[in-house]
């Protein structure tokens, strides 16, 4: 069982600190995972940790050649830490947006043809089973959604729950779009299309823009370890030409500058190709 840890406000009030999901719980009352946060699997941690471990061997080798370098490095695993989760929660997310528009797709297709909005969801997963399977984000939600609205639950509140947790501002304002027209009376069944039809338009965009950057974003990464290819080659062919960078206060200075002023052009490089439509 998992234990709340209580702590006290500065004003003596208890508050409890748990995790997103237990908070999530218990105000929405939707037993259903948040992905705004993500956990590693125990595979995901291990690649994590092998890679931070090379890393930062290959980095205590040809920068400083000595052990004491590769100790003094470990707690950068942190940082590095946060940034491969950060790299696959944003993978996760595009994958969860792109799931979610061709449901909706098929849901908004199914409304066309007479179902009412609980028939389209359970329409909607037969075609999703086939594209996705059965274990995907986008089955496991609409199974959810269709089986709170056969025990009354009402859509537009299920939709803002999803939008909430996927933390993907196309399904928030998905969800607003529909709770306002069902609060207003609206076309519920125009309202998902050019809704849908407006989501598409901003995927195909964002498309655009990935396969114009592919190329750029290819020779980022080549530049990104051509400094590194360079510096192993030396290393191993010349050892005798980087002697005097090693073993003494100036050289390990002058190396360490050189490591800080390549991990800030590495990270520049990689904001200036993170894009957001």
């Amino acid at each position: 069982m998992n234990k709340e840890k209580v702590i006290h406000t500065p004003k003596g009030r208890p508050c409890i600190r748990d995790r997103p999901e237990e908070i999530h719980h218990r105000q929405t009352g939707f037993d259903r995972p948040d992905y705004t946060v993500y956990r590693f699997t125990a595979a995901e941690r291990w690649k994590c940790i092998l890679l931070y471990g090379a890393l930062d061997v290959m980095v205590s080798f040809l920068f400083f050649d000595t052990a004491i370098a590769f100790l003094i490095l470990l707690p950068g695993y942190f940082f590095f830490q946060k940034e491969y989760r950060d790299s696959l929660k944003r993978k996760r997310a595009g994958e969860i947006k792109r799931e979610f528009l061709d449901g909706m797709q098929l849901t908004a297709s199914s409304l066309q043809a007479g179902y009412s909005i609980e028939n389209a969801f359970r329409e909607s997963l037969k075609e999703l089973q086939k594209i996705y399977g059965a274990e995907s984000f986008i089955m496991q939600e609409f199974r959810f959604l269709a089986a709170q609205m056969e025990m009354n639950r009402n859509v537009e509140e299920l939709l803002m729950d999803l939008g909430r947790r996927s933390g993907i501002g196309d399904i928030r304002s998905f969800a607003e779009v529909v709770d306002t027209s069902k609060r207003t009376g609206g076309d519920l069944l125009g309202v998902i299309r050019n809704t849908v039809s407006c989501m598409r338009q901003r995927q195909e965009t964002y498309d655009e823009i990935e396969t114009c950057l592919s190329g750029k974003i290819m020779e980022q990464n080549v530049m990104n370890i051509v400094p590194v290819f360079i510096l192993a080659y030396v290393r191993l062919t010349s050892p005798e030409f980087l002697e005097v960078m090693y073993g003494n206060v100036t050289g390990t200075v002058i190396m360490a500058v050189c490591l800080a002023v390549y991990l800030a052009a590495v990270l520049w490089g990689k904001s200036m190709i993170r894009i957001e439509v």
